[in-house]
């Protein structure tokens, strides 16, 4: 973590070790710190990824029995086993940790992979929100998808598709710039009947994931990837509303 919030007060609101100041101080912190908010969502992740992960497999079930047999039938060379178990048990405790650090850290990898974090959403609905606000909707409102798309040259180092959807009951509206956590972003406005879809669109960094969606403060959401693109869909329309959105898209 690069803020200057020192990272043990982090695993100490995990912990709940923080009295009710420091917690309240460390939440306050975090509303205005998207770093924080990152490193939060992960270590949440990776915590549930071990404790979910069925990493026990249980001895069979004659070992005990055999290892007694045979402790009781040498018992000098019971001792000699006991003596270098306890030379070499902190090092196998060693090496259990590291292995299950190891796990725990491609679990969270694969599964960030595969998820759009939480601070991202919560990003793209907040931008949402903002965008309902008079003259923040389009830089560009037009219905023409010839207009939209050239007008993204140049300000952005990718481009974005801008397909045309109205005969799926999603006419374009416009476009637009926006900033999610630091990121310059492209913005497709769509209506959808008496509302309005905002569709976020930036160069994907991670492998292509498995679609996902949700709701957040009563706003419904839909993340996908394609084409190295990642795009979120966000809009107080109904989630098969999104959902159809989302397969228009891929089809495009």
């Amino acid at each position: 973590m690069s803020c200057d919030l020192d990272k043990t007060q982090l695993h100490a609101y995990l912990d709940v070790e923080l009295d009710a100041a420091g917690a309240a101080h460390f939440e306050s912190h975090m509303e205005s710190c998207t770093e924080c908010q990152v490193a939060l969502a992960g270590e949440e992740a990776l915590r549930r990824s071990i404790a979910q992960a069925d990493l026990y497999e249980p001895a069979p079930a004659g070992l005990r029995q055999k290892i007694v047999g045979q402790l009781t039938a040498d018992p000098q060379g019971s001792r000699r086993l006991l003596a270098a178990f306890g030379e070499w048990r902190w090092l196998a405790l060693a090496a259990c940790l590291v292995l299950a650090a190891a796990l725990g850290w491609r679990m969270i990898s694969q599964r960030s992979s595969r998820e759009l974090p939480d601070a991202v959403v919560a990003a793209v609905v907040d931008a949402h929100l903002r965008s309902l606000q008079p003259g923040h909707l389009a830089d560009v409102p037009s219905s023409d998808r010839h207009t939209v798309k050239p007008w993204f040259a140049g300000r952005l180092d990718f481009a974005p598709p801008v397909p045309d959807l109205s005969g799926g009951g999603f006419p374009l509206m416009g476009g637009r710039l926006d900033v999610l956590n630091g990121r310059t972003v492209a913005v497709l406005v769509y209506g959808r009947r008496a509302h309005i879809v905002n569709v976020f669109v930036w160069k994907a960094e991670m492998p292509v994931s498995p679609r996902r969606s949700g709701q957040r403060q009563g706003y419904q959401w839909v993340a996908w990837e394609k084409g190295g693109l990642s795009f979120c869909a966000v809009s107080d329309t109904s989630a098969d509303d999104l959902q159809q959105l989302m397969q228009l898209f891929l089809k495009d």
